[in-house]
C-alpha cells in the first residue's frame, strides 16, 4: 500500500448547504476526516447519527453548536465531541468564515437522519 500526502488541493471536494465546502481527507468504514468551511450566516440542518460519534475541531472562527437543545459556543483551537443519537447542527453566526475539522468514527455514510425538512 502506498502512503500519500492529502490536503485540500488533492482531496475530494463537495459543496453542501448554502455554499459550504467539504474536503474529504480520509473516509473509510471505521473513520472519516473532513475539513470544512462555512461562510458567515450559514448552518446545517438539525440531524443525528445512529452509530457515529463526531469530534469537531475549530481551525478558524467561532462555531455555534446546537446539541440536544443546548447552545454551545466553540472558539478557535477548541473542539467538541458529539455522541451518537445526539440531535445537533453547527452554525456560523459570525461575520467571518468558519473553518473546522470533523472526525467521525465510524463514517457517517448512510448514517445521517435529518430532522429538519426545510432550510
Amino acid at each position: 500500500m502506498t502512503t500519500k500526502i492529502i490536503n485540500k488541493e488533492t482531496a475530494e471536494h463537495y459543496l453542501w448547504g448554502n455554499k459550504c465546502d467539504s474536503w474529504v481527507l480520509t473516509d473509510t468504514v471505521g473513520l472519516s476526516v473532513k475539513q470544512e468551511s462555512m461562510p458567515s450566516g450559514t448552518r446545517e440542518k438539525l440531524h443525528f447519527h445512529s452509530n457515529a460519534q463526531q469530534f469537531f475541531f475549530i481551525l478558524k472562527g467561532v462555531a455555534t453548536f446546537y446539541i440536544d437543545e443546548a447552545k454551545i459556543i466553540v472558539e478557535e483551537y477548541n473542539g467538541i465531541l458529539i455522541q451518537p443519537k445526539s440531535q445537533h447542527f453547527i452554525a456560523n453566526k459570525t461575520d467571518e468564515q468558519l473553518d473546522f475539522l470533523v472526525i467521525s468514527q465510524p463514517t457517517t455514510n448512510d448514517d445521517r437522519t435529518i430532522i429538519e425538512t426545510n432550510d
